[in-house]
């Protein structure tokens, strides 16, 4: 579990989170939502620690993670994985070489043990037999899941997921999303995601956090979101013609409180 107290963050004279305090459970897709600046990328760089706070609090499993030293700092960090948009692979090492580089720093583990681990990771997301290809070689579907098995290749308590879908057809992107929900239930990982994919909202959304001008203005689960009353939730789910009609029509069904 992570939990942020009364974060607050500015740059220079510009608040950009303002009393933010949530919880994000294990086992569960904990989505982060909102309007360009409205903080999202702000508040996950602040999660994994990129930039600090100017107050609050945040807590890994009740361990204060600002006032960690640098040897349990990086004690945490081998319990997290990142899957960056774009994939962010190294284009001149193989797949087997990006998906063994947190091994290679974090671990010592043989080459053996590590060629294992990163095997086991290309068989979860389906890739077999690809070690040896690179980057270049694969589709952006196929990318994005040697990230997702770089990013769980050790084990992670916890996995952030900065727009997963970005750059993705419809198509990939629920298999991308079904591919981190499914790998979050089965290693009861804290996992957050950065996203403006709608359809990931309404399929995987366990957790659901509405950024509006740098406050949370609504949380929820993906359910709740048709019945809430929350103007500004509703200007952004149903911002596209077809969740218009897709909200109308559950409206008339009887799904609205």
């Amino acid at each position: 579990m992570i939990k942020i107290s009364g974060i607050y963050k500015s740059f220079g004279n510009t608040p950009v989170l303002k009393n933010i305090s949530a919880e994000f459970q294990p086992g569960k897709t904990n989505l982060i939502i909102g309007k360009s600046g409205a903080g999202k990328t702000v508040l996950l760089k602040l999660l994994v620690g990129l930039i600090a706070p100017n107050e609050g609090q945040i807590f890994y499993n009740k361990v204060d993670f600002l006032q960690l030293k640098k040897k349990d700092l990086r004690t945490l960090r081998m319990k997290v994985g990142m899957l960056f948009q774009g994939s962010a692979l190294f284009d001149s090492l193989t797949v087997e070489e990006n998906i063994r580089f947190p091994l290679d720093m974090f671990t010592d583990l043989t080459k053996k043990e590590k060629s294992d681990r990163v095997n086991t990771c290309l068989n979860r997301v389906s890739l077999d037999g690809i070690n040896a290809k690179f980057p270049s070689e694969l589709s952006g579907g196929m990318q994005k899941r040697v990230g997702i098995a770089r990013a769980i290749v050790l084990n992670p308590s916890y996995l952030f997921c900065d727009e997963p879908n970005s750059g993705l057809d419809p198509k990939t992107s629920l298999v991308i999303d079904e591919l981190i929900k499914d790998i979050t239930i089965e290693n009861n990982m804290t996992t957050i995601i950065n996203t403006h994919d709608m359809n990931s909202v309404m399929e995987i959304g366990d957790n659901v956090i509405l950024l509006h001008e740098g406050e949370i203005c609504w949380q929820g689960n993906k359910d709740e979101i048709m019945s809430s009353e929350n103007e500004i939730l509703h200007d952004f789910i149903f911002a596209s013609p077809f969740l218009q009609r897709l909200r109308n029509a559950a409206i008339s069904n009887g799904f609205q409180k």
